[in-house]
């Protein structure tokens, strides 16, 4: 094998261990946001000053437009062409629909800029559980599974609270 040969066959195999390096990096990175996804954890409060009286951490009935719950609001940031955000629509609407003082309100992100620049959205869906005074409990982002967002509202709702429980 002449010295051209040898240089190009070295250059292929390294670009060939190069890519494959590359390749097992994006896998276990995929598979460590999809396992991510859509588990709720502790909200952080953002460091972006707020100009609401509340706190940036606080969520009025003003700033979504609706009531807030009277155990527990869980709001949902979607935008017009994401596929989970359906389906987490409906897993809310259906948790919603089950516990008693529990409000659902889906907001349109594009829509409402204001709050997803001062809540630090990044994706849709992307899912606050607010306690009964608007305090952010809990967040997620990406498509929740049902027991997911019973369990995080069980760290809201107080069950010896009279009138708590699923609706008959």
């Amino acid at each position: 094998m002449d010295a051209a040969a040898r240089v190009l066959c070295m250059n292929v195999t390294g670009g060939l261990i190069a890519l494959a390096a590359v390749l097992a990096a994006a896998s276990v990175l995929g598979l460590t946001l999809r396992r991510r996804a859509g588990r709720f954890r502790a909200a952080a409060t953002p460091s972006v000053p707020s100009s609401a009286a509340a706190g940036p951490d606080v969520l009025t009935g003003a700033d979504l437009g609706e009531p807030l719950g009277r155990r527990a609001t869980l709001v949902q940031f979607s935008t017009a062409f994401c596929a989970p955000c359906r389906p987490t629509r409906q897993i809310l609407a259906q948790v919603a629909g089950m516990v008693d003082g529990v409000t659902h309100v889906d907001l349109d992100a594009a829509a409402r800029l204001d709050l997803v620049r001062r809540l630090r959205i990044n994706s849709t869906p992307t899912v606050l559980v607010l306690d009964p005074d608007g305090a952010i409990v809990k967040r997620a982002s990406g498509l929740p599974r049902k027991a997911d967002v019973i369990a995080a509202l069980g760290s809201v709702i107080d069950p010896a609270a009279p009138g708590v429980g699923a609706r008959e």
